[in-house]
């Protein structure tokens, strides 16, 4: 059986970001690449930020994903450099996150202090900073004065 690097790509569509499940690690720009060479594939990732404990869970999934369509040979391979950042995601994806209730990046890494972050819920840009980390070290949490919502920010990395 012929295995594509892009029949892969679109297996691992299916392999969600445990700590976001909304979106899939090829839309979030986790999976760098796919190559085949004659020890089987290997699938370069990329984690979201250093240290992400996400990544051993996404690794297992990935291998457990190709082995249950009988593709036993997998080696995962991180790469490091360049590191990830948010203007991998596309607009697209972005809607996912607000869709999901997670207000998406915006703007860069030196406005995030300073920023006023669009709440996802009521569209207003009237909240505040409540801690600079949410649930995860990549999100931050916010407060909207106009629809008292809590809700979490991806920040710009």
């Amino acid at each position: 059986m012929l295995i594509t690097k892009e029949k892969i790509l679109q297996l691992l569509e299916d392999v969600y970001d445990p700590e976001i499940p909304v979106l899939n690690i090829v839309e979030m720009g986790i999976v760098r690449n796919v190559n085949e060479n004659d020890n089987g594939y290997e699938i370069e990732i990329t984690p979201t930020y250093s240290g992400c404990p996400a990544m051993k869970t996404i690794e297992d999934e990935i291998k457990d994903l190709l082995s249950s369509e009988g593709i036993e040979k997998v080696k995962i391979k991180k790469i490091y450099s360049p590191a990830w950042t948010t203007g991998w995601l596309s607009e697209e994806t972005k809607l996912k996150l607000k869709d999901y209730g997670i207000a998406p990046p915006e703007g860069n890494t030196e406005e995030f202090l300073t920023r006023k972050i669009t709440c996802p819920f009521c569209k207003s840009t009237n909240t505040k900073l409540t801690s600079e980390f949410g649930s995860t070290s990549c999100k931050s949490l916010h407060y909207c004065n106009n629809c008292s919502q809590p809700f979490e920010h991806f920040k710009c990395i």
